[in-house]
C-alpha cells in the first residue's frame, strides 16, 4: 500500500501550482496617474497569478463591475477554463483600459519603457 509515488507528486504539484505562481511570477506593475484630477494608481502588465487564485474577483476588487460580471459569467459558461486563460490577458487589458480612459504612464522612465514594450505602446 506504498509510499510516496510519481502520482502523489503530480497531484501535490497540481494543487500547489497557483501558489507556486504566485511566488515565482509576479506580475509587473507600474504607476499611471490620470491626467485631469492627478490621482494615481497601480496598472499591471504580464501574467496575473493573483486572476489565476482568485478570478472574475479581481476585476471586482479593482472596481470594473461591468467586467467582473462578465468574467463570471465566462468562468461559468467554460466551468472554470476562462480564469486560466485570463490569467495571461488581464492585466494587459486592464491597464490599457486605464490608458484610453485619460491615464498616463507616470513612473520611472525604466519601468514607463517596459511597461510600453509590454503593453505594445508607441
Amino acid at each position: 500500500m506504498g509510499g510516496f509515488s510519481i502520482w502523489h507528486f503530480l497531484i501535490l504539484l497540481i494543487m500547489f501550482s497557483p501558489l507556486l505562481l504566485l511566488i515565482f511570477y509576479r506580475q509587473k506593475r507600474v504607476v499611471v496617474r490620470h491626467a485631469q484630477s492627478g490621482l494615481t494608481k497601480n496598472g499591471f502588465y504580464g501574467f496575473s497569478p493573483t486572476y489565476l487564485c482568485f478570478g472574475w474577483f479581481v476585476p471586482l476588487f479593482r472596481g470594473e463591475i461591468g467586467i467582473a460580471a462578465l468574467h463570471l459569467l465566462f468562468s461559468i459558461v467554460t466551468f472554470g477554463l476562462w480564469q486560466i486563460i485570463a490569467a495571461f490577458i488581464y492585466n494587459r487589458q486592464y491597464t490599457a483600459r486605464l490608458l484610453t480612459n485619460g491615464w498616463v504612464l507616470a513612473d520611472t522612465p525604466e519601468n514607463e519603457a517596459a511597461a510600453r514594450f509590454a503593453l505594445n505602446i508607441n
